[in-house]
């Protein structure tokens, strides 16, 4: 999370608008506010099924929206371009089947032999998909540690995808727990690799993070990945 989409922690963009549609106490609300937001998840599903990309990847193509269409678009806009872009990617389909609304010549049949049939998603929804992977070495840190946690994830890969929110770089924080080994998304979006990692949750103080934060001893916890943390000298 680098540019547009990193807004979490920013400063002076107002309060949060919470649509009533989202409370927990309308228990009876339909799942999806409007019926065509379900064949939006209906169709990222079956595409994703085509194995032409991970989670990681698909995340990665919503953050690479133009900021004009990110800050336009609703939730499932948001889903539906960056798909569209994925397919176009990847040879799934062209501009031209897109702005025609239907498909020229058949798909190959390497994908066709991946189609997720209606039978086969709620088995698919229950198994998900664990990320939690062995890796080589012992975790560096520990419960109690002292660390920072870096600034500029995405230098490493110019324009990357990072699960490192913005607004905690370069704040010290005390680990909590490690979680084991897990898929790295700054490998795994850009197709090079899981490349696993020890995954930890570590705390920050809200006075370290804000300004003037209405509860500075608030302890505000997130998930990093060990390549985001250095030992706090």
């Amino acid at each position: 999370m680098t540019r547009l989409h990193d807004m979490g922690g920013r400063f002076g963009d107002g309060p949060v608008p919470v649509d009533p549609h989202d409370a927990p106490v309308f228990k009876q609300a339909p799942v999806f506010k409007q019926d065509w937001h379900a064949r939006a998840l209906a169709v990222t599903l079956a595409a994703g099924a085509l194995g032409q990309w991970n989670l990681d990847g698909s995340r990665h193509a919503r953050e690479r929206l133009s900021p004009r269409d990110y800050m336009r678009f609703s939730y499932y806009e948001k889903w539906i371009a960056a798909l569209a872009d994925l397919l176009v990617q990847k040879g799934i389909v062209t501009r031209d089947e897109l702005a025609a609304g239907q498909a020229g010549d058949p798909a190959p049949q390497a994908l066709r032999a991946r189609r997720l049939d209606a039978a086969a998603v709620a088995p698919a929804l229950r198994r998900g998909g664990p990320t939690n992977r062995p890796v080589p070495a012992q975790p560096r840190f520990g419960p109690g540690d002292r660390v920072r946690l870096r600034r500029a994830r995405h230098a490493d890969i110019p324009g990357g995808h990072t699960r490192l929110p913005g607004y905690a770089g370069g704040h010290a924080a005390t680990v909590l727990r490690c979680h084991g080994g897990h898929v790295f998304p700054d490998s795994n979006a850009h197709g090079l690799g899981e490349a696993p990692q020890p995954l930890y949750t570590v705390a920050l103080r809200a006075a370290d993070l804000w300004l003037a934060p209405e509860h500075p001893d608030d302890e505000v916890t997130l998930d990093a990945f060990e390549p985001y943390l250095e030992p706090l000298e």
